[in-house]
């Protein structure tokens, strides 16, 4: 009996620090991670896959252990995405990567993966909390969209207060505002709305919100319905906030058609279009998951799901389930330099 007690606890420390997937116990040469993108025309999402193709590279060297990641785009429809998903179990994915296209209703999702005893590792858009705590192979690897939405802020407040005047443009004592909002259920744009609004109040910004509008992530859409607020209120827009780059960069897009000049624009991602727009200081700043880390966490964690290893130490999880990659703010140095400056 003493014995048996033995083998039971050395059992539950196993099950605490590893995530076995079906075939944990057995030796694997090679491991198939089945990833399914919301949508594969999103500049973050792209820039994210990109990363992840060099980490699985990276550690078949490391490892000697053939990665095949089976790559599959959801294109927005929740629907497709249920169907990728149990064509991955069909083909015995050892892990799945999901970046879902609905973040409420990933219950099908877990259900075909639980029954299936497959480990997901979910990412971007997080699920809602109650179906992450359905099993203990659920995992979320994103950003702390508070953090974001302080850190945009901040990029505004510190060149208010440096320099009011690049902020309040016409010397009034008020910047005037439009807001670019992502999806409405994505959780991240109600975050960043909200926070990034409130850092600016906090830090004595004197805003005042002339209109927005949610343009779903998208360039063209911010792009057209920043034409119009710029027909609709000439000369009084001051400054621009977006949820996203993409977005950001429609706004810029509406700007140089219209030959409007000197308004700032904010963006969050430091999508590689992004930083291009940053270099030509058509961009005030954005804020900038670290990619590589982002697609490390994925790789890394995926893998010792497949493998039925230890979860990596590298990245540690929040309650056993959360890994919250890490932010930076990217602006220009206001003088003449072309550095990015990391706060």
């Amino acid at each position: 009996m003493r014995g048996r007690k033995i083998l039971l606890a050395a059992a539950a420390c196993i099950a605490l620090t590893g995530c076995q997937g079906r075939t944990g116990e057995e030796e694997k040469s090679s491991i198939r991670i089945g990833i399914s993108l919301y949508r594969g025309d999103d500049t973050f999402i792209n820039n994210i896959r990109w990363e992840l193709e060099e980490k699985a590279k990276e550690y078949e060297r490391r490892r000697g252990i053939k990665v095949t990641l089976d790559i599959q785009d959801a294109k927005g429809s929740q629907s497709t995405q249920n169907n990728q998903v149990e064509r991955f179990v069909s083909l015995g994915c050892d892990v799945l990567c999901i970046n879902p296209v609905d973040r409420m209703d990933a219950s099908l999702i877990i259900d075909r993966a639980m029954t299936a005893g497959v480990p997901v590792v979910f990412f971007n858009r997080q699920p809602v909390e109650e179906d992450m705590n359905r099993w203990d192979r659920l995992y979320y690897i994103g950003v702390d969209a508070r953090e974001t939405a302080v850190l945009q802020g901040k990029i505004v407040v510190d060149l208010y207060q440096n320099r009011p005047e690049a902020v309040d443009l016409d010397g009034d004592g008020v910047v005037s505002y439009v807001l670019l909002e992502g999806e409405s259920s994505h959780q991240d744009s109600l975050i960043r709305t909200e926070w990034s609004i409130q850092t600016l109040k906090d830090g004595g910004v004197p805003i005042e919100k002339i209109t927005g509008g949610i343009a779903n992530w998208e360039r063209s859409q911010a792009s057209a319905l920043t034409e119009q607020w710029l027909s609709e209120y000439p000369d009084t827009i001051e400054l621009v906030v977006s949820n996203n780059d993409d977005m950001a960069l429609g706004a810029i897009d509406a700007m140089d058609r219209a030959g409007a000049e000197g308004i700032n624009v904010v963006g969050i991602d430091g999508t590689i279009p992004g930083l291009e727009a940053l270099e030509n200081k058509k961009l005030l700043g954005t804020v900038s998951a670290n990619k590589e880390n982002y697609a490390g966490a994925m790789m890394e964690l995926a893998a010792a799901c497949a493998l039925g290893e230890d979860l990596p130490a590298a990245y540690p999880l929040t309650d056993g389930t959360y890994y919250w990659v890490p932010q930076e703010i990217l602006t220009l140095d206001q003088g003449e330099s072309r550095d990015f400056k990391e706060n």
